[in-house]
C-alpha cells in the first residue's frame, strides 16, 4: 500500500529542510536511540535484511517513443524529452517485488535501430513467471537505457551478466547444455556477421567512389559507370575514354580550360553534396549542458573548470540554472572519422544516436561524395565509425549484448578493428589498432573474437575483389631489393622529419580552426566552408598529376618500386629527370600538406589516416630521390660504391621504400599509433625484410612527435570537447590523497534516515534537481544513519522511481529495508511503489579519506566506477564523482604535474 503524510502520522519525517540551505551536513542527535556504529557493515546488517540473490535479467519495454530527429535532452518548451532510467543499482530481492514494474517513459525507442527491428518482427518484451513453490519472488532489472552523456556503470553490468551465467548454468539437463552451448556461440556468429557486412559496405563504397571519381575530368563513352583504367582496359589513354572539353566540341585552344572549369564545378557539387547529407544528421544539445561540441572541430574552447558550486564540481558535461543564457550546441554524427567519439563511446560513455542506424545510413553514402570530390581526405577512419555502427546495430540480435551496455563494447571493440581490417587490408593491424587506440577493456577472449572478425572481414573483401585486381587494397606493394645498411640513418632521419611534421599538422590545424572557423559565416553555414575548401582543392589540384590523383591511387604510386613500362613519372633514367620530379613533388608536398591542414575538421565524412601518409610519402619520396640523386653523381662513395657499381638508378636506393618509411612515420606523428603501425605497412608490403626500417622510423617519429606536441590529434579533439574521458594509457604521478578533492558534505548531497527510514517524494527531487544542476546527470544520493553509509541511490533510479509515484507531493519514501526474507512473504503480492529499496545499492563502494591517489586512480580505471564514497573512521564524509577526478587530471596536466 502506498505511503503518505497522510496515512503514516506515526513516523517521524526525515530531511525536510530546504535543500537550497547550503549548510554542511551534520547528523541529527536525536531519533531512535541506536547508536552509531563504527563500521557500515555492522550498520546494514543491523538495519536491513540483504538476501544473496538478485536478478538482473529482464527488461520491460516502454511507451515512448523518440528517434534521431527528436531533441536530446529537452522538447522545444524546455521539459525533459525523456526521463533516466535507473542504470546503475545493484538490485535486491525487494520485500515486495513480486510484480512486475512497468516503467514510464523510458524507451530504447530513441535508436533507429530498435525501430528497425521492431518493424523486423524482433519482440523485446522480457518476463520470467516464477515459481510459488519454490518462493522465488518475481522481479526485474528496470534499467532500460543509459541516461544521455552519461557512463556506462561497468560494474553493474558484469555483476548482470554474472548472474545471467549463474542461471544459464545451473541447467544440467540437455536443454540447459543445448542453451548454454547457443550462448556461448552467440559472440563468435555475432562478430562473424559484422565482418560481413563491413566488408559489404567497404566493397560498396570502393566501387562506387571509383566509378564515379574520375567523372571530374572526363566519360567513357561507352559506359559512363566506368573509370579510366576499366573504360581503357588499363591503358592510359584510349579513344573511348573522352574529357569534357573534347566531348563538348572544344579546340585544344578552350578544351584545357572547359576541362578546367567543369573540373572545380563537380568538385563542389561532390563536396557540398556530401556535406548536405551530412547535415541530415543534425543534433542539438540544449544550452544546459556545456558540451563544447561532439565532432571533429578543433575551433571549441574548453570550458573553464573553475567556478564550481564546491571544488568537486564536474568536469564536462554540467548543466547550469541559467542554460538560457548560453546557445545551444550542435554536432553532426556522420561528419568527421568518427575515432575520437567512438574511443570515448568504448570507455563507456554513452551518446546516443552516435552509433544508430541513421548515422550509417548518411556517413556510408556521404562518404562517397566525398571521396569523389578529390578532396584531402581519406575512408579508412570513416571504416571505423561505420564498422562500429554495424557492431552497434547487430547487437540487437542477441540479448545478452542488448541489453548489457558491458557486453555491448566488447562486441563494439571487434567492430572498430574490422573497420581498419578492411581499410588497410590487415587483419593483425586492425587487432593492434582496437588494442592500442580505441578499446577500454580488452579481455583475452574479446582480443580472440576480435582477430576472427578482422579475419572474415578481410577474407570476404579479398573475395568480393572491389578492385578487381585481387587485392583488398590498392596501395599494396611488393619489394624485391632489400635495404642497405647506410640507409639506416636516413631511416632515423625521416622519423624525425616525420614526427616533427605530424606534431605540426595538429598545431596548424588547431590554429586554422581556431581563427578560420571562428568566422560567424563559416560558423553559421557549415556547408558555405565546405563549398570553399572544395573550391580550393579544384583550384589548385588540377595543374598537378599528383594532387589530381585520389589519395590511395597517389600513395600506391609514390610508394610502388620503379618497374619496366612504368608510367608514373616517378622512374627517373638519369640525373637531369630526377630533377625534374624533384620540382614536381615538391610542388605537390606543398599543395597536399595546405589541403590537408584546411580540410581536417570540414562537415563531411572525412579520415586522416591515407591523407596524412600521402604527405609523408611525398616527403619520403623526395628524400629517396634526393639520395638516389647522391649516388647517381657520386658513385665512388665508400658508403655506396659496392652497390652504386651494380648499374642502375635502384640498385642502391629505392624511393619508395623510404615513402612508405615515411607515410607510416607521419600517421605515427598524427595518431601516435606504434606498434599498429609498424605491422600494417608489414601487411602492405608482405616484406619481412623492410619490418626494421617500419619500427625504427616510428619509432623515432613517435618520441619526437611527443616532444614537440605531447597530445594525438584525438587526444586533442577529446581534451578539447570536454569527453570526460580517463585514459587508461596514462600513469599520474600524485602527491595527494583522497580528502583533497572530496567535496564538503552539504545537507542537499545526502540521504540522512537517522531519524526515520521514510523520506517525503518532494525533499529527494529537490536533492535530485540539485544534482542535475551541477551536471551530475549519473550522480549519486549517499544515504546515511547516524553519519554512517548504508547505501546509495544513483540518481537515475531515484528520477526513475520517482516518476513512478501517483501522488509525488504527498508521498513518503522507504529508503532502507527493514522486514526480513520471512516477512516479506506474506506481502509477496503486494508492491508499494513507495518502497524504493529496490533501487538502492546497499554497499556501495569505499574508501578511507586517507587513500592515496593511485589507489583512486586505479578504482576508477580498472574498475570503471562512477564514484566512489569516502570514509572516516568509518563515518560518511564525502562521494567524489569520476567526472570530479577527471576534472582533478585535466588541472594537473595543464599545470603540468603529471
Amino acid at each position: 500500500m502506498p505511503r503518505s503524510t497522510q496515512s503514516q502520522p506515526d513516523f517521524h519525517i526525515a530531511e525536510e529542510e530546504d535543500d537550497d540551505n547550503d549548510t554542511t551536513f551534520s547528523p541529527i542527535a536525536g531519533g531512535l536511540a541506536t547508536p552509531a556504529s563504527t563500521s557500515p557493515v555492522a550498520t546494514r546488517r543491523l538495519h536491513s535484511a540483504r538476501t544473496s540473490d538478485l536478478d538482473l535479467r529482464s527488461r520491460i519495454p516502454s511507451r515512448l517513443h523518440l528517434d534521431e530527429h527528436s531533441n536530446l535532452l529537452a522538447f522545444p518548451d524546455g521539459t525533459r524529452s525523456y526521463t533516466s532510467a535507473p542504470n546503475t543499482a545493484a538490485h535486491r530481492r525487494s520485500s515486495r517485488a513480486s510484480s512486475i514494474l512497468i516503467p514510464k517513459n523510458h524507451s530504447r525507442s530513441g535508436s533507429l535501430a530498435v525501430c528497425l527491428a521492431t518493424a523486423l518482427g524482433f519482440d523485446r518484451a522480457r518476463g520470467e513467471v516464477g515459481l510459488a513453490e519454490s518462493k522465488v519472488s518475481l522481479f526485474t532489472d528496470e534499467r532500460v537505457w543509459y541516461d544521455q552523456f552519461t557512463s556506462t556503470d561497468w560494474v553493474h553490468d558484469s555483476i548482470a551478466d554474472a548472474f545471467r551465467l549463474r542461471d544459464l548454468r545451473s541447467r544440467k539437463d540437455f536443454r540447459g547444455r543445448l542453451y548454454a552451448w547457443f550462448d556461448g556461440a552467440q559472440g563468435w556468429v555475432l562478430v562473424a556477421i559484422i565482418g560481413i557486412i563491413t566488408a559489404c559496405l567497404a566493397y560498396f563504397i570502393t566501387v562506387t567512389e571509383t566509378s564515379i571519381f574520375e567523372l571530374k575530368e572526363g566519360l567513357c563513352t561507352g559506359n559512363w559507370t566506368l573509370n579510366r583504367r576499366a573504360c581503357c582496359y588499363g591503358e592510359e589513354h584510349c579513344s573511348a575514354w573522352q574529357s569534357w572539353g573534347h566531348r563538348l566540341g572544344f579546340t585544344d585552344t578552350g578544351r584545357q580550360w572547359v576541362n578546367f572549369i567543369i573540373y572545380i564545378a563537380f568538385v563542389i557539387c561532390f563536396a557540398v553534396a556530401a556535406c548536405l547529407l551530412t547535415l541530415l544528421t543534425r543534433t542539438e544539445i540544449p544550452s544546459n549542458y556545456s558540451m563544447t561540441t561532439l565532432d571533429e572541430n578543433l575551433a571549441a574552447i574548453p570550458k573553464p573548470m573553475g567556478n564550481s558550486e564546491d571544488k568537486g564540481a564536474p568536469y564536462g558535461p554540467a548543466r547550469h540554472d541559467h542554460a538560457h543564457s548560453a546557445p545551444s550546441t550542435v554536432y553532426y554524427p556522420a561528419a568527421g572519422s568518427g575515432v575520437a567519439e567512438v574511443k570515448v563511446i568504448l570507455s563507456g560513455f554513452v551518446i546516443h544516436g552516435y552509433l544508430g542506424v541513421k548515422t550509417l545510413i548518411v556517413k556510408t553514402l556521404a562518404v562517397v561524395l566525398s571521396l569523389a570530390s578529390g578532396m584531402s581526405l581519406g575512408k579508412e577512419g570513416p571504416y571505423v565509425h561505420i564498422a562500429t555502427c554495424i557492431g552497434n546495430i547487430a547487437c540487437r540480435l542477441f540479448s545478452k549484448y542488448n541489453h548489457n551496455d558491458g557486453k555491448r563494447r566488447e562486441v563494439l571493440s571487434a567492430a572498430a578493428a574490422s573497420g581498419v581490417g578492411v581499410a588497410f587490408g590487415a587483419p593483425i593491424g586492425g587487432v593492434l589498432f582496437s588494442l592500442e587506440e580505441v578499446s577500454y577493456y580488452f579481455p583475452p577472449k574479446t582480443l580472440f573474437r576480435t582477430f576472427f572478425c578482422c579475419i572474415v572481414a578481410s577474407l570476404s573483401l579479398k573475395f568480393l575483389n572491389p578492385y578487381g585486381t585481387g587485392k583488398i587494397v590498392i596501395f599494396e606493394v611488393r619489394y624485391a631489393t632489400d635495404w642497405k645498411f647506410f640507409e639506416i640513418f636516413i631511416f632515423v632521419l625521416l622519423g624525425v622529419l616525420s614526427g616533427a611534421l605530424g606534431a605540426l599538422f595538429i598545431k596548424t590545424s588547431a590554429v586554422w580552426a581556431r581563427t578560420f572557423r571562428k568566422i560567424p559565416a563559416i560558423k553559421k553555414w557549415p556547408v558555405l566552408e565546405v563549398a570553399l575548401v572544395a573550391f580550393i582543392t579544384g583550384l589548385i589540384s588540377f595543374w598537378n598529376r599528383y594532387t589530381k590523383l585520389a589519395v590511395t591511387e597517389l600513395l600506391f604510386e609514390l610508394a610502388s618500386p620503379c618497374k619496366l613500362g612504368t608510367a608514373s613519372g616517378l622512374c627517373p633514367k638519369n640525373g637531369d629527370e630526377i630533377v625534374d620530379i624533384l620540382r614536381d613533388l615538391g610542388v605537390a608536398f606543398v599543395i597536399k600538406s595546405f589541403l590537408t591542414t584546411i580540410t581536417f575538421g570540414i562537415k563531411v565524412p572525412a579520415g586522416i589516416y591515407v591523407p596524412s601518409m600521402v604527405v609523408g610519402g611525398l616527403l619520403g619520396r623526395i628524400v629517396g630521390h634526393l639520395v638516389q640523386y647522391l649516388v647517381f653523381n657520386y658513385p665512388d662513395a665508400s658508403i655506396w660504391r659496392q652497390c652504386a657499381a651494380n648499374g642502375g638508378l635502384e640498385s642502391c636506393v629505392t624511393p619508395g621504400v623510404y615513402a612508405l618509411v615515411a607515410a607510416g612515420a607521419t600517421m605515427c606523428g598524427v595518431t601516435r599509433l606504434s606498434v599498429t603501425l609498424a605491422v600494417i605497412l608489414f601487411e602492405l608490403t608482405g616484406s619481412l625484410d623492410h619490418v626494421l626500417p617500419f619500427s625504427l622510423a616510428v619509432l623515432v617519429a613517435k618520441w619526437t612527435a611527443d616532444a614537440v606536441e605531447p597530445l594525438s590529434i584525438y587526444d586533442l579533439l577529446t581534451d578539447l570537447n570536454s569527453y570526460p574521458l580517463l585514459d587508461n594509457k596514462l600513469r599520474p604521478v600524485f602527491t595527494t590523497e583522497l580528502g583533497d578533492i572530496t567535496p564538503a558534505v552539504r545537507s542537499h548531497r545526502v540521504i540522512d534516515i537517522s531519524n526515520s527510514p521514510l523520506v517525503p517524494a518532494p525533499v529527494l527531487r529537490r536533492k535530485l534537481e540539485h544534482l542535475h544542476s551541477v551536471g551530475e546527470v549519473d550522480g549519486g544520493l549517499p544515504i546515511v544513519r547516524y553519519s554512517v553509509l548504508v547505501g546509495l541511490i544513483p540518481a537515475p533510479d531515484l528520477e526513475f522511481a520517482l516518476d513512478k509515484l501517483d501522488d509525488e507531493e504527498t508521498s513518503l519514501c522507504l529508503m532502507v529495508q527493514t522486514a526480513t526474507w520471512q516477512d516479506a512473504d506474506d506481502d509477496e503480492h503486494d508492491h508499494d511503489p513507495t518502497d524504493f529499496t529496490p533501487f538502492i545499492d546497499p554497499a556501495p563502494v569505499a574508501l578511507d579519506i586517507h587513500s592515496p591517489m593511485d589507489l583512486v586512480f586505479q578504482c576508477f580505471v580498472k574498475l570503471g566506477l562512477r564514484y566512489i564514497c569516502v570514509l572516516r573512521d568509518g563515518q560518511y564524509a564525502g562521494l567524489v564523482h569520476k567526472k570530479t577526478f577527471v576534472k582533478y587530471i585535466k588541472e594537473l596536466e595543464h599545470a603540468g604535474e603529471t
